[in-house]
């Protein structure tokens, strides 16, 4: 069964209350299900929520369980000191959401918390959607057995994640990217270069990262890489958006010996890449965010050695970042592992920097245009079908 379409719902005259339940488990997720959450109740405005969010989720009427960052956790060493913590929250969780028999669940990414909720659920009789696909069709595919078994529909945010599915029998819904709604197709550069309060022609965004692993083993490289820029283009003017305040503080560090120009940003990195005319970038979701700003962009990414091997023979894809995958071909340059040396990213940088940008920016705009797809109404009215189904 393919749900490649959401029409609009027949709401009856006098709706009854629905109940949902949404449990979303980071900053982005929350994002996520708040955009959801606003376009379910324009549609079916007789809503309850319930489950776990953050603040952008609890604004729109979720009563949550805990504290949505209990669950935001990063790193192997972290989650298992936190193991016992998640697992009778989980449960509790469950055991809640079973008492209270909402009309349907749905988990918001963080599969590997989700998906376990959604299995018990699912076999408690309850209708349960997961929104965003983990990376199966990358690695561990036989995950989407798992999957399978644990939820009534899948929303995906690309459509190359659904045509996955289908092959699988996978009830699943495209919906489109919500960033592909809210990014505009046309950018004021000018203007955020003057919110930026930068000059300079060409303005390179670097951007290593926003964990603290990724900036130790790819800004050094990115820093090194800069001044060989500069001895080519002596008007350059670079600017790195710090993630937080623990990037901030470790950029810093890195840069104090560095005579470069180069402004560090708080945050703001929508702005930096409305503003630059090329970014290099580590391979991740800024990647999509590039794509969208139509930024021309080479791809870096480093990690541990033995990480590396066990990816090599884990990974699926052709390609790791998303501008690659979606485009279904070699559209950026990747350097990864030992190709990311500041020689051969420049290399990479240079014809961008000469204004050999067209194939790139045309082929983004394309992408774009078809991720706009008003993806929170379009996961509203599959949420709503699934319900009346």
């Amino acid at each position: 069964m393919t749900l490649s379409s959401a029409p609009n719902v027949a709401l009856p005259v006098d709706p009854k209350p629905l109940c949902i339940a949404l449990v979303a488990g980071e900053a982005s997720g929350d994002m996520l299900g708040a955009s959801l959450m606003a376009a379910l109740i324009k549609q079916y405005p007789h809503i309850k929520f319930i489950g776990v969010g953050g603040p952008k989720m609890e604004a729109l009427g979720l009563t949550s369980m805990f504290a949505m960052e209990r669950l935001s956790i990063m790193g192997l060493v972290e989650v298992i000191g936190r193991l016992p913590e998640l697992i009778k929250r989980r449960s509790k969780l469950i055991k809640d959401i079973i008492e209270t028999k909402p009309d349907v669940f749905i988990g918001i990414d963080a599969p590997d918390f989700n998906l376990a909720i959604e299995h018990k659920l699912h076999k408690a009789g309850i209708k349960t959607i997961h929104y965003v696909s983990p990376s199966v069709w990358a690695w561990k595919q036989q995950r989407v057995f798992k999957i399978k078994e644990a939820c009534d529909l899948v929303l995906t945010l690309f459509p190359f994640e659904a045509n996955f599915y289908e092959k699988y029998d996978v009830p699943v819904c495209w919906v489109g990217h919500p960033l592909a709604d809210t990014i505009p197709l046309k950018v004021d550069r000018a203007a955020a270069r003057t919110a930026l309060a930068i000059k300079g022609q060409p303005i390179v965004a670097l951007m290593p990262g926003s964990r603290g692993g990724e900036v130790s083993r790819l800004a050094p490289v990115f820093l090194a890489t800069a001044k060989l820029i500069l001895a080519h283009y002596p008007d350059v003017q670079f600017i790195l958006p710090c993630a937080n305040q623990h990037r901030k503080e470790q950029l810093t560090a890195l840069i104090a010996d560095v005579k470069l120009p180069l402004k560090l940003l708080d945050g703001q990195s929508h702005q930096a890449l409305a503003a630059c005319d090329v970014v290099l970038i580590a391979s991740g979701t800024a990647t999509l965010e590039a794509l969208l700003y139509e930024r021309p962009m080479v791809v870096a990414y480093k990690i541990a050695p033995l990480t590396y091997q066990i990816a090599k023979r884990l990974v699926k894809t052709p390609y790791i970042s998303l501008p690659n995958i979606l485009a279904g071909r070699l559209l950026v340059p990747e350097l990864i592992q030992l190709q990311a040396d500041p020689s051969k990213l420049f290399a990479a940088l240079k014809p961008l920097l000469d204004g050999q940008t067209k194939e790139q920016t045309d082929n983004f705009k394309t992408i774009h245009l078809a991720l706009r797809q008003n993806a929170s109404e379009r996961a509203a009215q599959a949420v709503l079908k699934l319900i009346k189904s």
